[in-house]
């Protein structure tokens, strides 16, 4: 990697800022002056968000700790060091296990270093300048995909005329899916950086839980099909600037920060309406199932088939039970199982439209300065299947993430309803409110298994607290006369949330 001048080893310092979580190591390799110390220092600035924070070169001292906001970063130059064992008198060791430790000279480290590591090897070029550089960078043990990454996000920004942005953390979500804002010359864009999903052990006739929920594992050309479809047809999904579908990197539209909740994280109705609006508009006809995604390539949104809708059901059954310590008599799962498939048959018979799935304020943004429909940004639409569109009708109005009072969710309801009657007389309402109760009690049933799945699998225990949300939004579906049989079931076998 060519380093130009101190701007480029500054870009080169936030690329591998972004890259880092607590306990990594970084090396850096070189000649004296080759450049160890000013990467180092700014590395250390970018984590620390202030460009003029004091970082001096721990030549003398060894070793230099910072107390930043994410976590701790030690900087320690070997150069002096001409024992091994001299890092143990140091307390080297103890203090880089929840710390992220940048170290000039590892050659001095020799059989101290761990498996996994990222070096970072500097030269010279006197030929072309007193700041020209070139770094190599080598990823060992487990820093081997996540340095190829680094690379190849590089070489896309500078392939898509980004190659001087401001990069900023936006987010990442419980997928292997992150965002970052761009922002270069005045102008903002959105990276999305979403590697191809790895399948998970069989679970169900030798397919994956990913395969048979059809949940997108290459998840960049389906969000280019959905976002081209729904732009066409005047939605704001974001516009792609550019794509390397392969790699599964994006460029899209910044739709900005304003989303649908005030500061207290409550719902603001006029954004939820609006928010309404835009189902009955996207549910006024059919759509259809093949979607371009580019030249010759072409993307089939999968049914949301009852294999579909009953492997997330039986996430109750797979994690929130045993996250709450609540056995089941022999026999009974099946029970539920049996319930579940009954009901959801009914699911399967509406006349299928798009399923944008997770239509909620997390992936919808405000945007006033539009009109009508455009009014309201999507995001995260890569999972769409065809299915009942008052799925997505529940996901917007029993919001995972946000409390919708009762009052408001019915006087939403009654708002798709009444869009959806003026626009196709012969809608029936009743059978919508059936299918939507229905509806509702599965995605809560595989929230609050998603939810505990996350936490006991994955180490996301942040996801547990919207657990009794979830709960009220399903003793409410539960309520509905035709779900009885399966209310009677979880009054006698699911405890609610702690």
């Amino acid at each position: 990697m060519d380093l130009q001048n101190e701007q480029a080893t500054r870009r080169l310092a936030m690329d591998v800022a972004l890259l880092l979580r607590p306990g990594d190591v970084v090396t850096l390799s070189g000649d004296l002056g080759a450049g160890k110390t000013t990467f180092a220092r700014a590395l250390i600035r970018r984590l620390a968000g202030d460009e003029q924070i004091e970082v001096p070169s721990p030549t003398f001292t060894l070793v230099q700790s910072y107390a930043l906001p994410a976590f701790p970063v030690i900087h320690a130059d070997l150069y002096r060091v001409s024992e091994p064992s001299e890092l143990v008198e140091l307390g080297f060791d103890e203090a880089a296990e929840d710390a992220v430790t940048l170290i000039e000279w590892p050659d001095r480290a020799a059989g101290r270093l761990p498996a996994d590591r990222l070096d970072i090897a500097f030269t010279l070029s006197a030929a072309q300048g007193l700041n020209y550089r070139q770094a190599r960078l080598t990823g060992f043990g487990a820093f081997v995909p996540r340095a190829e990454r680094l690379v190849t996000i590089r070489r896309f920004l500078n392939e898509s005329g980004f190659e001087t942005a401001e990069r900023q953390y936006l987010q990442g979500d419980a997928s292997t899916r992150t965002y970052e804002r761009l922002v270069q010359n005045g102008r903002s864009a959105v990276l999305m950086d979403a590697p191809r999903r790895p399948d998970g052990p069989p679970v169900r006739g030798g397919r994956p839980y990913s395969a048979v929920a059809h949940l997108a594992e290459d998840m960049v050309k389906p969000f280019v099909a959905m976002a081209r479809a729904l732009h066409e047809r005047g939605f704001s999904a974001p516009e792609i600037y550019a794509a390397d579908l392969a790699e599964g990197l994006l460029i899209l539209e910044d739709l900005g920060r304003e989303g649908l909740v005030d500061a207290a994280s409550a719902p603001i109705e006029e954004r939820y309406a609006a928010a309404v609006d835009v189902l009955v508009a996207l549910h006024r006809k059919p759509q259809p199932a093949v979607l371009r995604v580019a030249p010759r390539v072409e993307h089939r949104l999968p049914p949301y088939d009852l294999d579909a809708l009953l492997i997330e059901a039986e996430l109750m059954l797979d994690w929130y039970l045993p996250y709450r310590g609540a056995p089941l008599p022999p026999g009974t799962g099946s029970e539920l199982v049996a319930l579940w498939r009954h009901l959801l048959r009914r699911a399967t018979e509406e006349p299928p439209n798009w399923v944008l799935r997770d239509y909620h304020s997390p992936n919808l943004l405000w945007l006033p300065e539009r009109n009508g429909i455009a009014r309201i940004g999507l995001l995260d639409f890569q999972d769409a299947v065809m299915g009942p569109s008052a799925y997505d009708v529940v996901s917007l109005l029993q919001d995972a993430r946000v409390t919708v009072p009762e009052a408001m969710e019915m006087t939403l309801l009654g708002r798709y309803v009444v869009g959806r009657q003026a626009s196709v007389p012969e809608f029936d309402a009743t059978g919508f409110l059936e299918l939507y109760a229905l509806l509702g009690a599965q995605r809560a049933t595989k929230i609050l298994g998603i939810f505990a799945r996350l936490d006991r699998r994955d180490g996301k225990p942040q996801y547990l607290r919207h657990m009794p949300r979830i709960w009220a939004y399903l003793c409410r579906s539960l309520s509905h006369p035709t779900l009885q049989p399966l209310k009677t079931w979880y009054d006698a076998n699911v405890p609610p949330p702690p």
